[in-house]
């Protein structure tokens, strides 16, 4: 997660719904001091959801205004995540926080979506639905050769990718590939 990238999108109106590390921002508190995430998801255990305003802090501009909302993990996902965890840290050559270990099994979430107008459960959706737009584009780009198109001329791009979703969406129906990845499905 990058504040300012962000912070440019947010200035041209859109909002963002964006995963997250629990060591993936400097999180702040409505009075501007540091914010323990993991102390907010150990006290949302019970519920399983966490939803609270957050301050992101930027290097050289006021933080910025969001919302977290973290989704604990099913239990068997949250063993997996702790194990890949543990293999990453093996295959690095350092010690395993306690905290990534924790954090595992949640899905961290940062948005600026209004929590009156968007629930907790409906940003999740939210999420899950950009998470299969995203795979459907990585499929795009492997299955199909979706890259960049030749050139620079806008229509040329149009035609282009325009021929290439036609070929997908006449290909689809005969491949055996899933829609989304089968350990994802789990």
């Amino acid at each position: 997660m990058h504040p300012d990238p962000l912070a440019h999108i947010l200035e041209q109106g859109a909002d963002v719904v964006v995963r997250t590390g629990w060591k993936g921002a400097r999180w702040l508190d409505g009075d501007g001091k540091p914010f323990d995430i993991l102390a907010a998801l150990a006290a949302a255990g019970n519920t399983g959801v966490l939803d609270r305003p957050i301050w992101v802090a930027r290097k050289k501009a006021p933080p910025l205004a969001l919302r977290l909302v973290a989704f604990r993990k099913p239990p068997q996902a949250a063993e997996a995540s702790r194990a890949k965890a543990r293999q990453a840290a093996k295959k690095e050559g350092h010690a395993i926080s306690g905290g990534t270990l924790a954090a595992a099994a949640w899905v961290i979430l940062i948005t600026s979506l209004d929590a009156i107008a968007f629930s907790s459960s409906e940003t999740g959706e939210l999420y899950r639905a950009r998470w299969r737009i995203e795979m459907a584009f990585k499929r795009l780009k492997s299955i199909v050769g979706l890259s960049g198109p030749p050139g620079q001329d806008p229509e040329v791009a149009k035609t282009w990718i325009l021929a290439h979703l036609l070929m997908t969406l006449l290909l689809e129906p005969h491949t055996s590939a899933p829609e989304i990845s089968p350990r994802l499905a789990a």
